[in-house]
């Protein structure tokens, strides 16, 4: 499901939170809402960054599992496709429309990968990534068992300390095998380097990116002498796309939580010293919740807690206040101080999450809204997508 055209059928508050044309101070919370004129800046932002530095930009769908935010991402950031982390995933955006879908994972269980060899029958161009050579066979076994093609990069562990290979040999001896194999075609090089992208320095993320940036290069340098090019050297994110996109090594950025934004990304420096949230990107994501309760003088009790949110990287902040802070949450609530008694029953505050993809994942709709005003009302297209 992508999209919602009939809303009659539907009942707020039991089916959906909100309906287009609806104000804003009537949505049901708690539930997630997309300021929609910060979001069609970021995503325009991103774009223009893109486009100048002659980069690619395939979006990252797992952060917002929507095929109708990937759809306005390609309409106004010119993005080249989605970049997915589950073969789930990948078949919600693949028959959504989307017609480059890359699983920028391993995908190693057989019934996956035969699902996985049937998407580019949705009409996609399909993507994977291996490191292990035992793959090959299955993932080739596959495509011509279903006559389609996957196109396969071989993953590099840049620094993230997951999946991937370490050795230029071993990139080559993978993609080797790889370009040989029927039904598979070597597309190139993932390298995603995770592990610093939440560091709070941008001295500390460009140093580790420099790292990356010389161990793709060599492998580059080994597939060129074996007669092997990468249509995509892929990594880059919200915390380093500055860095890959300088490096005259990478051509495509995976860039995910700029477009909506949230506390623990938003907390890192950029090359000014301030916040990536203050000047480099808006945000457009909040949990929108609603006071229940003020029986004590100095706590306003809401209604997102645990069940509304992922608290891994950090309790939300409240956007645009100073004067409250959210301190701790249970399954259904969510405790705000409020020493000097300024909230009331019912009234309405916007949360930005600690981490939006999880936060994401737990909820069914995005409210969009302009102008006080819902004006569109989005399923999370591939929520609990996890297999």
């Amino acid at each position: 499901m992508n999209k919602v055209t009939n809303f009659d059928e539907y009942e707020v508050g039991y089916d959906i939170p909100a309906k287009p044309g609806m104000d804003v101070a009537d949505v049901q919370t708690p539930c997630l809402i997309l300021d929609l004129d910060a979001l069609e800046r970021n995503i325009k932002k991103m774009g223009d960054y893109a486009k100048v530095h002659g980069m690619r930009h395939r979006v990252h769908g797992k952060m917002h599992k929507s095929v109708d935010v990937a759809k306005l991402q390609e309409r106004l950031g010119g993005s080249v496709g989605v970049c997915c982390q589950k073969v789930s995933e990948a078949e919600v955006f693949a028959r959504g429309g989307i017609k480059d879908v890359m699983v920028s994972n391993q995908v190693t269980d057989l019934a996956k990968i035969d699902r996985l060899a049937r998407m580019p029958k949705f009409g996609a161009r399909v993507l994977c990534c291996v490191d292990d050579p035992a793959n090959v066979p299955n993932l080739s076994a596959a495509a011509v068992k279903h006559g389609t093609q996957i196109e396969c990069l071989v993953e590099i562990d840049c620094g993230a300390g997951r999946c991937g290979v370490t050795t230029t040999q071993d990139v080559v001896n993978i993609a080797k095998l790889i370009d040989a194999a029927p039904g598979l075609k070597f597309a190139g090089i993932q390298a995603y380097q995770g592990a610093m992208q939440h560091m709070d320095s941008y001295a500390d993320r460009e140093g580790k990116t420099a790292i990356a940036i010389a161990q793709v290069q060599e492998a580059i340098t080994g597939l060129k002498a074996q007669g092997l090019e990468c249509d995509i050297v892929g990594g880059g994110g919200t915390g380093s796309y500055y860095f890959e996109s300088n490096s005259n090594v990478f051509n495509e950025l995976q860039c995910g939580s700029y477009a909506f934004m949230d506390a623990d990304y938003g907390r890192i420096l950029g090359k000014d010293g301030k916040r990536i949230d203050q000047g480099e990107w808006e945000n457009a994501l909040f949990i929108l919740t609603t006071v229940m309760s003020h029986s004590k003088a100095d706590k306003a009790i809401v209604d997102a807690g645990l069940k509304a949110q992922s608290v891994d990287s950090g309790l939300p902040t409240v956007f645009g206040r100073d004067d409250v802070k959210y301190v701790k949450c249970s399954d259904e609530h969510g405790v705000v101080s409020d020493p000097d008694g300024v909230l009331k029953v019912n009234d309405k505050l916007r949360l930005v999450p600690g981490h939006c993809d999880p936060t994401c994942n737990v909820h069914d709709w995005y409210v969009g809204v302009r102008g006080g005003k819902v004006e569109v009302v989005w399923p999370v297209s591939a929520r609990g997508k996890a297999y």
